[in-house]
């Protein structure tokens, strides 16, 4: 599958229930996903496939706790936003 082909299959599973997830996962796959190392963009897939509810939770702060190997990817994704 080629760059195009997958950015826009990412770009797609960014398209959430809710406007504020949908901007600030756009925000990440736009702004530094091509540019980030193997382990970002794995996670990154990998919080693309949790529920939107925990998504909000996880994004916007509510919920400190939030599966280690996705630290890094949230704390950035939040970073984006402030």
């Amino acid at each position: 599958m080629s760059d195009s082909a997958s950015l826009n299959k990412l770009r797609w599973r960014c398209r959430r229930g809710a406007l504020e997830l949908d901007v600030m996962l756009l925000r990440y796959l736009e702004g530094c996903y091509m540019s980030a190392d193997e382990f970002d963009q794995q996670s990154f897939i990998k919080l693309l496939e949790r529920e939107d509810t925990e998504l909000l939770r996880y994004l916007i702060g509510e919920n400190a706790e939030y599966p280690s190997e996705l630290t890094k990817i949230i704390l950035k994704i939040r970073a984006l936003s402030a």
